[in-house]
């Protein structure tokens, strides 16, 4: 997005007010309860896996609503923002049954860093399952802290594997090209460095990244047209919706459109032309988490918007995009902080909220 864009937004004291609905354009119907939920992703025959944060993979019949566990599942370190985190299939899942899960790892001492692996998943008949021939295929460093591991995953149409590797609340490492913290990061399917990534030819750590000066990504998802998107949470203030663009800098920490926790200013975007400036921004934030670009046809009106999650601002936040802008087109309240965004395989969506003994709600349309 063009400074001078976000200058004319800031100046009229943030970025584009949505339009409030005062009934949401759908019913919201509670399906089963979960602990501590992070994210989900649907299996072919229409059965749901859950991951929670204390480190269990569930699998959910939504038919009958019976919950199994599927066993095998790594060690995760549990705490702060740390623990189980992200799920996702391989593009061939039918075929090579992969599944692939972030998670917070312990390292040496008081030290812990994100890891992303595959496992084989294995379905028993009773409703469960376990995980076999589990590999680690990408890590953080490791280091001190329990949050702003990111750890969002997702794949390409050409069956790249995209990891959002967020600054561990370390600010610096962001700009840093030999540390892969702060950087959304580019893989083949079994961890190794694809020869057309923007930095590949500088090797190790420097190999992976594709963007950099993120701060805490928790959200990505691709377009029909192929063009990746990010949502990242700002500091106090400044929550960013991103267009991710090949070798980009971002901007953090030597820019965000918030400020420090202290009150310590922050140059804003305009002032450092020379880094990509958000699509669109919140001030207040609305703490984004989860995110899906609809597809699907349960909802035609909505096809090609974007839903993002909102834990702070207890919200579903409806994105409308023109090309590569974006704006808030829309704020519907949920009452309860909103973890993870999903597209039903009948193009219902799917929330989990935030927290212990949470719902997991399927959104239909309001019946006319």
């Amino acid at each position: 997005m063009p400074a001078a864009a976000t200058a004319t937004a800031r100046a009229t004291g943030g970025p584009l007010q949505a339009s409030r609905l005062p009934n949401p354009p759908f019913v919201s119907t509670e399906i089963a309860r979960f602990d501590e939920p992070w994210a989900m992703t649907f299996l072919p025959d229409g059965r749901l896996l859950v991951t929670q944060k204390g480190g269990q993979l569930k699998l959910l019949n939504t038919a009958t609503k019976q919950i199994g566990n599927i066993t095998g599942v790594p060690a995760v370190a549990y705490g702060g923002q740390g623990g189980l985190g992200d799920v996702v299939l391989h593009p061939q899942f039918a075929g090579n049954g992969r599944i692939y899960l972030s998670y917070a790892e312990a390292g040496a001492g008081d030290t812990r860093g994100a890891a992303v692996a595959y496992a084989q998943l294995n379905l028993n008949g009773s409703g469960g399952g376990s995980l076999s021939g589990l590999q680690v295929i990408w890590r953080q460093p490791k280091v001190g802290g329990y949050g702003h591991y990111g750890h969002r995953l997702a794949f390409d149409a050409q069956g790249k594997l995209w990891i959002s590797s967020s600054e561990r609340q370390l600010f610096d490492p962001a700009q840093d090209m030999n540390s892969n913290l702060g950087k959304i990061v580019r893989l083949n399917d079994d961890g190794s460095v694809p020869p057309d990534n923007p930095f590949a030819a500088q090797g190790g750590m420097t190999a992976q990244i594709w963007s950099l000066g993120h701060r805490n990504v928790l959200g990505l998802a691709f377009d029909p047209q192929g063009r990746l998107w990010a949502h990242e949470m700002g500091p106090m203030g400044g929550d960013e919706l991103n267009l991710i663009e090949r070798g980009s800098n971002y901007g953090w920490p030597i820019v965000s459109n918030g400020d420090h926790y202290d009150g310590t200013p922050i140059p804003d975007h305009p002032t450092r032309p020379e880094f990509n400036a958000p699509e669109a921004w919140w001030t207040p934030v609305i703490a984004p988490a989860g995110f899906i670009i609809y597809t699907g046809s349960l909802f035609p009106y909505f096809r090609g918007d974007g839903f993002i999650g909102g834990l702070a601002s207890q919200a579903l936040v409806r994105i409308e995009f023109n090309g590569a802008q974006a704006r808030e087109a829309a704020r519907y309240a949920m009452g309860q902080r909103i973890r993870e965004v999903e597209q039903g395989p009948d193009g219902a969506i799917w929330l989990l909220e935030d927290g212990g003994n949470v719902r997991l709600l399927r959104l239909t349309p309001t019946p006319f």
